[in-house]
């Protein structure tokens, strides 16, 4: 966003008071304009599309609904407006379908003025405001979550062998005649598997591998 033209904002809190200071607050920067406020998440989903400001600083916490659904409904509807989300609880449920939802920064009420109008200007300005703490506690749910879509994701090109070769039903011996490794060497393997995959039993894993090249077949 180019410096001569102003930041529109539009507040959504359920705390009118709350509004209000945030509201004056913005209003005393230069570049930056308050051009309009909801108490509800039914206001604002009525009210901020008609408006398409640049930046909505809203809460995590609505009394007719979450900031969350607002957020996510919001962005696809204006895909250039950005989403700061205010909340007086760091919640890492929040801040995880906050950030899944397509909003750019993630603050607390606790913030310093200073610092709010800078978090403003900063997502208004197509960058994201995470601090690190949080973006690392992020990434660490994503990965988790994209273990539980893909556990194969944590299995080396080694161990993804050995699961195909459990598949076909062949004994360590068996396999690690196939792979050139020691016997002992294949257990090791096969106990990393079943413990990446969360699995108990050899037979368990078996089933999941020929699943798998079923699925790939």
């Amino acid at each position: 966003m180019g410096g001569d033209r102003t930041i529109r904002v539009f507040l959504v809190d359920d705390h009118e008071i709350v509004r209000r200071g945030v509201g004056s607050l913005l209003d005393e920067e230069d570049g930056i304009e308050v051009v309009g406020e909801a108490g509800t998440a039914a206001q604002a989903l009525a009210r901020v599309p008609a408006l398409a400001p640049d930046v909505v600083v809203l809460d995590v916490r609505l009394p007719d609904g979450d900031g969350v659904t607002v957020c996510r409904e919001i962005r696809s509807l204006l895909p250039d407006t950005r989403m700061l989300m205010l909340t007086s609880y760091s919640d890492d449920e929040a801040l995880y379908g906050a950030v899944m939802a397509g909003a750019s920064g993630y603050i607390l009420k606790q913030i310093h003025g200073t610092d709010l109008v800078g978090a403003v200007r900063t997502v208004a300005d197509g960058r994201s405001l995470l601090d690190p703490e949080s973006t690392a506690r992020m990434l660490k749910r994503l990965r988790e979550d994209a273990v539980r879509k893909d556990p194969l994701s944590e299995l080396t090109e080694q161990e993804r062998r050995v699961l195909e070769l459990i598949g076909e039903g062949l004994t360590n011996r068996e396999i690690g005649a196939r792979m050139y490794l020691a016997e002992k060497t294949v257990k090791n393997y096969v106990s990393r598997v079943l413990a990446k995959l969360g699995m108990a039993r050899r037979t368990q894993a078996a089933a999941y591998a020929v699943r798998l090249s079923m699925d790939q077949g």
